[in-house]
C-alpha cells in the first residue's frame, strides 16, 4: 500500500503526515530533539534512508562516509521491518544535549522485536542530530 501525505503521520501525532513529519523530511529544522526523534521514526517507517543519514551526528558509532552502503543497510532494515507503534516515555530537553526515551513496537521478519531505547541528541550549528542510544 502506498502511503498518502493525507494519512495520519507515523509518529503518532494524529496529524496528517503532510502537516507533521513531512515538513522535517522536506527540510524544516526540528526545534527540539523530540521533534527530530519522531521525524526519524517516521523516516524509518517511510523508508527515507537519506533523512536518517542527514540527521545522524558524525560522532555516532554507526556513522560512515560509505553513504551508499549505509543507505542500503538502512533500507534493508526498513524493508524487513513492520513498524507498529511509537510510544514516548520520557523527554529530557537541554540546550546542547537532550534525551528521548521511547518504546517501539516492531516486527522484524515476522518476529516481535519491540524495544525501549533512550536516544541521545546533540545540537550542532543550531541543528539537532541523533548521537547514540542505549537499549533497555
Amino acid at each position: 500500500m502506498k502511503f498518502s501525505v493525507n494519512h495520519a503521520c507515523p509518529c503518532g501525532s494524529n496529524i496528517k503526515y503532510k502537516k507533521c513529519c513531512q515538513l522535517f523530511h522536506k527540510g524544516k529544522v526540528a526545534s527540539n530533539s523530540l521533534e527530530l526523534m519522531k521525524s526519524r521514526y517516521s523516516a524509518y517507517v517511510l523508508k527515507d534512508a537519506k533523512y536518517i543519514i542527514k540527521t545522524t551526528d558524525v560522532n555516532n558509532p554507526d556513522y560512515t562516509l560509505e553513504f551508499d552502503q549505509w543507505e542500503n543497510d538502512i533500507l534493508e532494515f526498513c524493508n524487513a521491518s513492520d513498524f507498529i507503534n511509537l510510544e514516548i516515555l520520557e523527554f529530557i530537553d537541554g540546550d546542547e544535549e537532550s534525551f528521548v526515551k521511547f518504546h517501539v513496537a516492531v516486527y522484524i521478519k515476522n518476529e516481535d522485536q519491540s524495544f525501549t531505547e533512550k536516544s541521545k541528541f546533540v545540537k550542532r550549528e543550531s541543528k539537532w542530530l541523533y548521537h547514540s542510544a542505549t537499549f533497555e
